[in-house]
């Protein structure tokens, strides 16, 4: 068995060049590394066909300073409808924030 110390390149699925990693209801968005991360939490579904489909989603603009205080690291929160327009919101306030 070959051993090797190089670390494996992990593929996410990304949105706008961003990936999105999921743990159940909740989903992450952007790169861990940076300073602010998106995460969106599913509060309700719907049904959808065979699909259940999130209908109610909270979005968090989060710091990753791993010093920073637990009340300072939320920094925007919304309740949005549907998931591609948490997406859309997290998206925007990332990138204004990032870009700061």
């Amino acid at each position: 068995m070959q051993k090797s110390s190089a670390k494996q390149k992990v593929e996410f699925f990304e949105y706008k060049g961003l990936p999105l990693v999921r743990k159940g209801d909740t989903i992450y968005y952007g790169n861990m590394e940076d300073d602010y991360v998106v995460m969106m939490t599913v509060l309700k579904k719907k049904k959808f066909a065979d699909l259940n489909v999130a209908s109610k989603v909270r979005v968090q603009l989060l710091s990753t300073d791993p010093n920073a205080d637990a009340t300072e690291l939320v920094l925007r929160t919304s309740e949005q409808d549907g998931l591609y327009n948490a997406l859309d919101i997290g998206h925007i306030w990332l990138e204004r924030q990032l870009a700061e």
